[in-house]
């Protein structure tokens, strides 16, 4: 349990203490992907499903979900993200909507929730805007792809 900060001497969880941690430069960039068919994602690029265009509402779904992590995730501090970039792009080859999410900081306690809160709230967005034609939709790949700054340094997956 050592290794687990967010545990207290009696094993329970508790919310961390960044007060005496240095302040950086934090960023954070996610990314993961809604698969669906052929239906779907010619109504979703010619903008034909009925609740409206379902990029732009998920671009911003993704958006304010950044802004809300901590009242999702129970550990998560509240910061003052300076910046969050939602692109989301199709994919015709594999039948994919592809979103990614970059969040920004100066704090104490990096950007990443914010980051993978963004992608999973923009895909669940399209989820929720198509299922009225494709119940089957997949959404996967949800990951961290890098982050930058903080005491425990930078991380960059390979192969991304």
């Amino acid at each position: 349990m050592d290794d687990f900060t967010h545990f207290n001497e009696q094993g329970r969880a508790k919310m961390v203490d960044v007060g005496e941690k240095p302040v950086t430069r934090r960023t954070a960039l996610a990314r993961g992907s809604v698969l669906v068919n052929a239906q779907t994602f010619a109504l979703i690029r010619s903008g034909g499903m009925k609740k409206g265009d379902v990029l732009s509402v998920a671009q911003l779904a993704g958006i304010m979900g950044a802004k809300r992590t901590p009242e999702l995730i129970p550990m998560c501090h509240p910061i003052l993200i300076e910046g969050v970039n939602l692109r989301l792009a199709l994919d015709e080859a594999r039948l994919a909507v592809d979103i990614e999410a970059e969040v920004r900081c100066d704090g104490r306690t990096g950007v990443e929730m914010e980051a993978l809160t963004a992608v999973s709230v923009a895909a669940l967005t399209v989820y929720d805007m198509c299922k009225a034609v494709q119940k089957d939709m997949t959404i996967t790949d949800v990951r961290l792809v890098e982050k930058t700054g903080g005491v425990h340094g930078d991380f960059r997956r390979e192969n991304e």
